[in-house]
């Protein structure tokens, strides 16, 4: 089998995101089955959604594009967390469970949010 050395592999964001994909998985697995198409999928395709525009905007060649996909991976994290506190309230999950994946994407926001500062200024580098 071949090893490819993809870059976006070794951003801790992007296996912090991979590590919040297995556990909504797991706990949106849990909810009704009435969920399964609505508000499990939704949480799904939104935690999917991080590390592959994490993945993708390693691919590009400009900060502005990189840039770009980080905000829609923040706008994913941002919808998740509105989807999390739904299933605390309809209470699918526990407040446990809760505080558990709110501290996961706090890590990532803070990790999202550090990747976009360093790209602001390089691009405000290329400005001048």
């Amino acid at each position: 089998m071949i090893q490819y050395n993809f870059s976006y592999r070794k951003l801790n964001v992007y296996q912090a995101a991979r590590e919040l994909v297995k556990d909504i998985y797991e706990m949106s697995g849990r909810f009704p089955k009435e969920e399964k198409y609505a508000l499990s999928d939704q949480m799904r395709r939104a935690v999917i959604s991080i590390p592959s525009n994490i993945a993708e905007g390693t691919a590009k060649a400009s900060p502005k594009e990189q840039f770009h996909f980080l905000e829609i991976s923040y706008g994913s994290l941002m919808e998740l967390m509105c989807q999390t506190e739904i299933a605390l309230d309809l209470l699918y999950i526990n407040t446990e469970q809760f505080e558990r994946i709110e501290s996961e994407i706090g890590t990532i926001y803070k990790m999202l949010s550090s990747m976009q500062g360093t790209l602001k200024s390089r691009m405000q580098g290329n400005q001048l």
